[in-house]
């Protein structure tokens, strides 16, 4: 049982990391949409943190502007809420709102 157990407790983990990935990929692909450095940001929130390895990694998967889906601001927000990220999503909220208002 407890070969099952562990088996069990790694594909929860490796699920989590997962989804914890696709929040990284959302957040940097919606700074690539508008125009922000997703490091950079990144830094703001958690400055005492070098380099986010996963971040880095996660930036190659991104795509230019004219070739992604529109993000919107509600659902960056929303993921980094979901994953306790309130530090970046408070960067991010800041980031919104220092956007020159379109008429």
């Amino acid at each position: 049982m407890d070969e099952d157990h562990k088996s069990l407790e790694d594909g929860i983990v490796e699920s989590y990391r997962q989804d914890e990935d696709m929040m990284i990929l959302v957040f940097a692909q919606w700074c690539v949409n508008q125009g922000l450095d997703p490091a950079e940001l990144y830094r703001e929130a958690y400055p005492q943190q070098q380099n986010n390895e996963r971040l880095e990694r996660v930036l190659e998967l991104t795509v230019p502007i004219e070739e992604a889906g529109p993000i919107p601001d509600e659902t960056v927000l929303g993921v980094l809420s979901m994953f306790g990220n309130d530090d970046l999503a408070f960067i991010v909220s800041d980031a919104i709102a220092r956007r020159p208002k379109t008429p």
